[in-house]
């Protein structure tokens, strides 16, 4: 007499057999996850500059002067005096009237908030600032080396008259200074790549980074060093 129950492991045979052949695909489908990402993960940092030396093709040079007493028609009239001999003083130098500009009048009643011997000798102190803004740098400068006869005027410059030198045709050069920062910072890419027997893949991220004005020294503030720094990362292959 036989027996037709069927056998009671043959269905755990069968999922066992399941259970093993997915953790098999699943490893299989893992592995090749991983080994996508150890090779997209293995990149390289790195740093490119590049610099420029240039000459400055703006200066704006502002001339604040005061001047102080008791009255008022009077203090008036010794600044536009002073004003009319900082015009003249840059006229002579070769400057266009277009290239000069007075800055409206500040007057200060330094007695309206002291009292007693708490007050100053003179009451008022009137003045304003004559600047120029001029392209013709070279000739600023010889100026300056002569602004000492504005003492000798009579006129008596304030604080804060130290010229102002800028560089305005960055754009004209700024493409070829990201091409050579770019450039310097594969070279150095390729030569980690070969370090570390690896090759250079394709640019994982880039970053132009900053474009810095800079004097070059304190003795010539109208010579400036444009300097770019880009910032590159690059895939590793085997």
């Amino acid at each position: 007499m036989t027996d037709d129950r069927r056998n009671p492991s043959l269905p755990l045979v069968l999922v066992a057999l399941l259970l093993a052949l997915g953790v098999a695909t699943a490893g299989w489908f893992a592995a090749q996850g991983m080994a996508r990402l150890k090779t997209q993960d293995r990149y390289v940092t790195v740093k490119g500059s590049a610099e420029r030396i240039v000459v400055a093709d703006l200066l704006v040079w502002p001339l604040p002067h005061s001047v102080g007493g008791n009255d008022l028609a009077e203090v008036q009239r010794r600044l536009d005096a002073n004003t009319a001999a900082i015009r003249d003083f840059f006229l002579q130098a070769g400057f266009k009237a277009d290239e000069i500009v007075v800055s409206p009048p500040r007057l200060e009643d330094r007695w309206a908030y002291a009292y007693g011997d708490n007050r100053p000798p003179e009451r008022y102190r009137y003045g304003n600032t004559v600047s120029l803004r001029t392209n013709s740098v070279d000739k600023a400068l010889a100026a300056l080396r002569r602004s000492g006869e504005l003492v000798g005027r009579g006129v008596m410059i304030g604080e804060g008259s130290q010229p102002d030198f800028d560089y305005t045709k960055l754009n004209d050069i700024k493409p070829a200074l990201i091409a050579e920062a770019t450039a310097n910072a594969r070279e150095s890419a390729e030569q980690f790549a070969k370090d570390s027997g690896a090759r250079l893949g394709g640019i994982r991220s880039a970053n132009q980074g900053v474009v810095t004005i800079s004097d070059r020294d304190q003795s010539s503030p109208q010579v400036k060093k444009v300097r770019v720094v880009t910032t590159v990362e690059y895939f590793l292959k085997d």
